[in-house]
């Protein structure tokens, strides 16, 4: 039977339903007046009552068909009726009331008035009970021919009541259960479903068939959110999160994936100040070349030279995709200003080009920003690696030496001293290029600015840890006392900027410029941090319901547990109380001309075993693990 009523629906069209919901209140009305009489004299009608009172129905018939079409009843949805459809069947019923009021005033009809007020008492509730029957008839018609699918409703606040209120009469969809962890809800039951806790969705889900979660939760973080779907995949469940009504108009804003990190709580330290004066002077009207200026340090370092008031910036790298990004960026940000803005793409190794750059745009400051610095990425590509850290930076030096370039600051790592890795070694290379060009009759005054990890820039743990945390998954650590020196972006941008100010070449040139970084910081506090930032908890053996765990995986090749800024003890002053200056130890000029033939020489036939052997012998103080292993 329920297959043929569904057969007979499916084939109505849209206006045989129309005239279907039409007849719903034109069949209603004389049901009223006849309930309404029996109320009345408490009495069933006999074949005296349908003598006197059928032009009585035939007439409220006509008054209910009429109201019912000029408010357009038919035209809503059964799916759709709620408290509008409500409001507009009550004044349909109020008008049909008056109507039949004035009918039996001009009528010989006599029917008291208390009679025409319970008729309208009894039309409306009926009229609109017959729609909701008539919903659920349906939907038991339609579940013959479409199964519902089962869901359950995870969050049973004001954004999981509006969910289930527009699914409720959802033709494909039936929700079944809700799921909340607010203990003042546990065994209630909202909207007719039972609000359960989150430790027996399983049950739950085999009791209804239910395979499918809709998290109705918006205010809650996105981590918490993906820890909470991880958990319902491992069930074998489908979980799908919903944003709240107000936020799909824009009302409300979206959750942010991450709360914000303030620097200053985990630097152990006080930022440097973002005003550099003594930079005022050094960068104004000078043309600048920023290698590397799509990346982290170098997008940075072009924003604050803006505010130098330099004639142009030229942009030099070897991403295009960097480079469009950042040209565009301060393409707005130069907009009104004189500082021209000139993007080129090439590589730091292509000495035509770079010689061709000194010379075209008359280049009086260069900051050589370009490095590969991934440590993991690096020890596995040393030929690529050196060549591009070592020879490019030697390249472009070179250039700008024949330029007559004022001023070179290579920018280096805290990861050069006593080096332990490829990557680091490449960069105490380097600085070694750097050095010596520092030591030979020139017109151009090199030095070096070092310091330790940058938050937030490509290959840093802070957007590692974000994106796990993000996707609930465990935060990885290296080693439980592994430590780092941390400085933010922007710090890094003004001590470069400072260290191209302060070198003047009077002690000879090669001079390393670091800051006062303060102590270093644990990453396990640092991931901590991050977990916590983000609204959840750390999971461990004292906290087993935590929301993330950090897991440690031990030291990467070449990674070392504490890092270094300095190679020697002997630090001078600066004008600036927290940037320090130390003129290290370097190679002399055969010992780097010896470095360098045979590094060009490894390199040119891709023998990565003799680039190694390279850097064995004249990246001073650079140990591996291998040769410790060795050496034991």
């Amino acid at each position: 039977m329920r297959q043929h009523l569904f057969l007979f629906v499916d084939k109505l069209s849209r206006q045989e339903k129309k005239l279907l919901f039409a007849l719903i209140d034109i069949l209603l009305a004389p049901i009223a007046f006849l309930a309404s009489w029996m109320l009345l004299y408490e009495a069933l009608p006999n074949s005296a009552f349908f003598q006197q009172f059928w032009p009585a129905a035939i007439a409220l018939q006509a008054l209910a068909g009429a109201a019912t079409v000029a408010l357009k009843l038919p035209n809503i949805r059964l799916n759709s009726y709620e408290i509008w459809g409500i409001l507009r069947t009550g004044f349909m019923a109020l008008l049909v009331t008056l109507a039949f009021a004035a009918f039996v005033g001009a009528s010989t009809l006599v029917f008291p008035r208390l009679g025409i007020i319970l008729f309208g008492l009894i039309f409306f509730p009926l009229a609109v009970g017959a729609r909701f029957a008539l919903l659920h008839v349906l939907l038991w018609i339609l579940g013959a021919g479409k199964q519902r699918q089962r869901v359950i409703i995870y969050g049973a606040g004001r954004t999981g009541m509006q969910l289930l209120a527009a699914l409720r009469n959802h033709r494909s969809i039936r929700p079944v259960a809700f799921i909340d962890d607010n203990p003042e809800l546990r065994s209630m039951s909202v909207g007719g479903l039972p609000v359960c806790h989150s430790d027996r969705i399983a049950e739950l889900a085999q009791r209804y068939e239910a395979r499918r979660v809709l998290l109705a939760m918006p205010s809650v973080p996105a981590m918490k959110l993906a820890q909470i779907a991880r958990k319902l995949q491992a069930m074998g469940m489908t979980a799908m999160s919903v944003p709240s009504f107000a936020q799909l108009v824009g009302v409300e804003k979206l959750v942010d994936t991450l709360a914000p990190i303030d620097p200053d709580k985990f630097l152990g330290r006080a930022q440097i100040e973002k005003s550099i004066p003594a930079a005022e002077e050094t960068y104004q009207g000078k043309t600048i070349l920023i290698s590397g200026a799509g990346g982290s340090v170098g997008t940075a370092l072009c924003q604050q030279l803006l505010a130098h008031k330099p004639a142009c910036i030229v942009l030099f790298e070897i991403s295009e995709i960097a480079l469009y990004t950042v040209e565009r960026a301060l393409a707005k940000l130069a907009n009104g200003t004189d500082v021209r803005i000139i993007p080129v793409l090439g590589s730091v190794g292509d000495g035509r080009l770079a010689r061709a750059i000194m010379s075209k745009y008359n280049v009086d400051i260069v900051f050589h920003a370009a490095a590969y610095k991934h440590v993991p990425l690096v020890e596995a590509n040393p030929i690529a690696g050196l060549a591009n850290n070592v020879l490019g930076t030697r390249t472009l030096a070179d250039a700008a030496n024949a330029a007559s370039v004022e001023k070179f600051v290579l920018i280096s790592t805290d990861k050069a001293v006593r080096p332990t890795n490829i990557m680091g070694a490449s960069k105490r290379l380097a600085e070694l290029v750097i050095q010596d060009l520092a030591k030979r009759p020139k017109s151009t005054v090199f030095s070096i600015v070092r310091f330790g990890n940058v938050l937030g820039s490509s290959g840093s743990v802070i957007p590692l840890f974000k994106e796990q945390i993000a996707n609930g998954e465990p935060v990885t650590l290296t080693h439980e006392d592994v430590t780092r020196f941390f400085m933010t972006i922007p710090e890094a941008a003004r001590l470069v900027l400072l260290a191209g100010a302060f070198s003047d070449g009077n002690m000879g040139g090669g001079d390393v410029f670091v800051l006062d970084m303060g102590a270093p910081v644990k990453i396990r506090d640092l991931a901590r941090q991050m977990i916590e930032a983000a609204g959840l908890t750390v999971r461990d053996a004292e906290h087993p319901e935590g929301d993330i765990s950090i897991l440690v995986t031990g030291l990467r090749p070449g990674e070392k547990l504490h890092e270094e800024l300095l190679i020697g003890a002997k630090l001078i002053t600066t004008p600036h109380p927290k940037i320090l200056r130390a003129h290290e130890q370097s190679l002399t000029e055969l010992q780097m001309a010896s470095a360098l033939r045979a590094l060009r020489a490894a390199v040119s036939v891709g023998d990565a075993e003799a680039a190694r052997n390279v850097v064995v012998a004249y990246a001073d103080g650079y140990h591996s693990e291998e040769r410790l292993s060795a050496a034991q």
